[in-house]
């Protein structure tokens, strides 16, 4: 019945894998540029919602990819990442913005002053700035992270006309480290799609269940000439639970290549059964089983 139920999960992991894991990257890529376009005109009551929202979605559909144990880390890291794309890809495009309508000027510093002590916040400098003509510069004050400029210093910026956007230097409005960096997280984002979709794979099962792939129990098989069946090596293993010596530690120590058809969850069950439980952790490539240890193997 294990095989059975096996190969029906196997089944339904590996229907449609690839066409889903597009799926879910092209839903996260949608979902990026939608909430990038909504960032500018709607504030966090509605833009909460919305990741929230988000959140759960990749929850359900990471899910289907198989990894069911992690997939709740994987969403939440592809939400991270897509929050952070946005957030960069709003500074980019404020910047943009700037070098599309702005005009370069020359202006003098009239005041400076730090941004209020709040915890281990960064404290920003900020810069009142005035024309040669004694006009103020519109928008807000300009910004930096150290302190560059001092009163009564001629500074070359780009200001807003509209003075919706801070006046910044030309090393500042370039948006290309703001490009990339969005790039750089939308591809997280998506590489944690493709992970998830690998995690759920029958070959990453496989070895997390400790079982070797078809090709490599055949060629078990061939150089042992171990023919039997997994009922008989169940059996088998059963037998070396009872009988087999325990180690200085008190684990009964047993090598996985002589059981080649049967996964450590499938082991684990059968140590359950008899009373014993399968480490998850610092086997070294062995089936290790004790009465209590310090991480169990999930048995089927």
């Amino acid at each position: 019945m294990s095989g059975v139920a096996e190969d029906e999960a196997s089944k339904r992991r590996t229907r449609y894998p690839v066409p889903l894991a597009v799926g879910i990257g092209c839903y996260v890529l949608a979902a990026i540029s939608g909430l990038f376009l909504l960032a500018d005109d709607f504030g966090p009551a509605l833009l909460v919602p919305l990741w929230i929202v988000h959140g759960v979605l990749l929850i359900l559909l990471v899910r289907k990819l198989g990894a069911r144990e992690s997939s709740t880390y994987a969403a939440l890291f592809i939400v991270a990442a897509s929050l952070m794309s946005v957030y960069v890809a709003a500074m980019a495009r404020d910047d943009l913005t700037l070098q599309q309508r702005g005009k370069k000027v020359t202006a003098t510093v009239l005041k400076k002053w730090r941004d209020p002590a709040e915890g281990r916040k960064n404290r920003d400098y900020n810069y009142a700035l005035e024309h040669q003509n004694g006009t103020k510069v519109p928008g807000p004050a300009m910004k930096t992270a150290k302190d560059q400029y001092g009163v009564g210093q001629k500074v070359t910026v780009i200001e807003d006309p509209q003075g919706e956007l801070r006046p910044q230097t030309p090393g500042q409005a370039d948006a290309t480290g703001e490009e990339l960096g969005s790039g750089a997280f939308a591809l997280a984002a998506l590489s944690a799609v493709g992970w998830m979709t690998w995690r759920g794979s029958d070959a990453a099962r496989r070895r997390d269940d400790g079982k070797p792939s078809a090709g490599i129990r055949k060629a078990y098989k061939a150089v042992t000439g171990n023919h039997t069946t997994p009922e008989e090596q169940e059996e088998q293993l059963r037998e070396a639970l009872r009988t087999y010596p325990a180690d200085r530690r008190g684990y009964i120590k047993v090598q996985p290549e002589e059981y080649p058809d049967l996964t450590q969850r499938r082991a684990a069950r059968i140590a359950w059964e008899t009373g014993l439980r399968a480490e998850a952790a610092g086997n070294r490539g062995s089936w290790r089983f004790k009465e209590t240890v310090i991480e169990e193997v999930p048995h089927d």
